[in-house]
């Protein structure tokens, strides 16, 4: 299994980004896949979800509105479009599934929204 994640860097705020997550090393269409962000000195924090066939997208509270996940399951991404972004979406980024009760993880890649 390997997720390479790209698409990370500085925004100012209210700017966007958009993460991509290239999956392999597993039947894609048929795993969840999940976003989630370590801010600076904190723990892991859950940012989304997106199931199968992506018609259930459950969002944290704190990106509700701002982020938007989606895939594709022919290219086998999983894409996180991040929107209207704050200084506290300032974080490391992963991508990660748990496929035959295992985690795995990107590389993770740095998001930084500052002015």
């Amino acid at each position: 299994v390997t997720l390479v994640e790209s698409g990370g860097g500085l925004v100012q705020p209210g700017g966007s980004l958009r993460r991509s997550c290239a999956a392999s090393g597993f039947t894609f269409r048929s795993v969840s896949m999940t976003w989630v962000r370590q801010p600076p000195g904190k723990g892991l924090e859950w940012v989304s979800s997106i199931n199968k066939d992506g018609d259930n997208t459950p969002y944290a509270d704190s990106v509700k509105g701002r982020f938007t996940i989606s895939r594709d399951n022919v290219r086998r991404r999983v894409y996180l479009q991040m929107n209207s972004l704050k200084p506290e979406d300032s974080a490391v980024y992963y991508c990660n599934i748990n496929y035959r009760y295992r985690d795995y993880w990107g590389q993770g890649t740095q998001v930084t929204v500052s002015s």
